[in-house]
């Protein structure tokens, strides 16, 4: 396990799109430990492998006493919606209302392969459905207006200068 420093949005890895997973080896549970451990040490909700810099459809989110290793997912059927103020590890101290769905089921692999189904409703929806937005290449910024997306890239050019 190691923790691993975080891509900041504008990093390109954050848009690339990330491939399956087909090997569920070693390689890949030393990349959910890495993803469990950088996620707990950055006080994160989830966290996805683009995120600390690993092209792979993978990601990790946690609900309290739930914990879920997402490889491969895919969202099975939305119902509702929720507007809520949502973060981003790769915008930080950046927060904005996002709508997302009320209620989703989601199609995924553990890290061993096998096949899973999850079913969430308001946080565990946010939080599912926003990993899982970082593994096609989606990133917060993408749920504003123009106005707002706007005012994020200032925030976030002046705090890197």
């Amino acid at each position: 396990m190691s923790l691993r420093p975080l891509a900041i949005f504008p990093d390109p890895v954050l848009r690339r799109m990330p491939e399956d997973v087909v090997d569920f080896g070693e390689d890949l549970a030393l990349l959910v430990s890495d993803l469990w451990e950088s996620m707990e040490a950055y006080d994160g909700v989830g966290l996805a492998a683009p995120q600390i810099g690993a092209s792979l459809r993978v990601a990790v989110v946690r609900l309290g006493e739930r914990r879920y290793v997402l490889v491969n997912p895919r969202i099975k059927s939305t119902e509702g919606e929720q507007r809520g103020e949502e973060g981003c590890l790769s915008f930080p101290d950046i927060f904005e209302e996002v709508t997302r769905p009320r209620r989703v089921v989601v199609e995924a692999q553990d890290e061993k392969g096998h096949p899973y189904e999850i079913e969430e409703e308001d946080l565990g929806a946010r939080a599912l459905t926003h990993e899982i937005d970082h593994l096609h290449g989606k990133l917060l910024i993408d749920h504003l207006s123009p106005l707002k997306r706007e005012s994020v890239r200032r925030r976030l050019s002046r705090r890197q200068e």
